[in-house]
């Protein structure tokens, strides 16, 4: 494997029980990119993961490093680094142990083992935390430790398993930055699977849609923000105004980004307030139509309408967008 590997997947299926959950994948992440798989459960992304590290077979398809066919080659000569969201810990010994783990396998010397443990946790901001136990650390830790442990064996190709999943809000924020920071100065290729908008657009320099085993788009985080390829694009993303453009119920269908939508007095839409959700610096604030549909609208927090009332809109037309059905 090169230093900075380039990874190809090319027409990757596989079916359970007759049910399809990759149905002829295609995706290439190239040397030193980091690529974030977003989709909802059950969307075939984490068993794409698998696939990749050699933890279950193709049905079809072939998986390439450098180009390379890697299958009939078994996960632990892949060169590959897996991290999954439940972390894999060895829960009752220390965190030193833990990290040496893939160091051990490759048969190390126990003076290289604690040099390469001492910079791992360094670069993972526990430096000095080696003789801790697992069950000792909190949420944050633990994840800090599993990454070391998937980078000690200096893979140049690293697969996480919605890695930041486990953790709340805030820890999650703080952790995204510090992963993309190790990204970059290691130089890794890595494919990161989520179902978490924010982490994907924050950790990713490209983003692939996958949705029942296929990949619907991919493209740079902004691009695909932008310019969603399709009504399901779109929804996967986390837009709620898809649909046909308000007063043109036969029309194509459209985004409508919420904050491209206004409350004016003179505004040609018409509708009641539904909800109103304070999201710190703005509120969302849906809006149902008198046709029964209902509109998302982003508005700084001190201009939130009461719910119950009745309000008007415009939309920018430079907030709406064309999709594909």
């Amino acid at each position: 494997m090169g230093v900075n590997p380039r990874l190809e997947v090319r027409g990757a299926a596989v079916a359970f029980d007759g049910s399809v959950a990759l149905a002829g994948v295609d995706l290439a992440v190239d040397p030193g990119e980091v690529v974030a798989l977003l989709g909802p459960s059950g969307s075939g992304k984490s068993t794409l993961l698998r696939v990749i590290a050699g933890l279950h077979p193709l049905d079809s398809g072939t998986v390439l490093v450098d180009g390379i066919d890697l299958g009939a080659t078994p996960p632990h000569r892949r060169g590959v680094g897996l991290m999954f969201q439940d972390h894999a810990l060895f829960p009752h010994r220390d965190v030193g142990t833990n990290v040496a783990f893939g160091l051990r396998m490759q048969g190390r010397s126990a003076a290289e083992q604690r040099r390469r443990v001492g910079e791992l946790l360094a670069l993972v901001g526990l430096a000095g935390l080696a003789d801790r136990r697992i069950q000792t650390l909190s949420g944050g830790e633990q994840q800090r430790v599993a990454l070391a442990r998937a980078l000690a064996p200096e893979p140049r190709l690293l697969l996480l398993d919605e890695p930041l999943g486990a953790l709340d809000r805030p820890l999650r924020e703080r952790l995204v930055g510090e992963l993309r920071e190790v990204f970059r100065s290691l130089e890794l290729t890595v494919l990161a699977v989520t179902h978490d908008q924010a982490e994907a657009f924050a950790l990713a320099t490209r983003l692939a849609l996958l949705d029942n085993g296929h990949i619907i788009q991919s493209g740079t985080p902004a691009a695909v923000w932008t310019q969603p390829a399709s009504v399901r694009a779109a929804q996967l993303l986390g837009f709620v105004n898809v649909g046909a453009m308000p007063g043109a119920p036969d029309g194509p269908p459209v985004l409508v980004r919420p904050d491209g939508v206004v409350f004016c007095a003179d505004g040609p839409i018409a509708g009641v307030v539904e909800t109103a959700t304070f999201m710190g610096s703005h509120s969302r604030v849906v809006v149902q139509l008198a046709d029964g549909r209902s509109l998302e609208v982003e508005v700084p927090a001190r201009e939130a309408p009461a719910v119950g009332v009745p309000v008007r809109l415009r939309i920018n037309p430079n907030a709406v967008v064309s999709l594909a059905p």
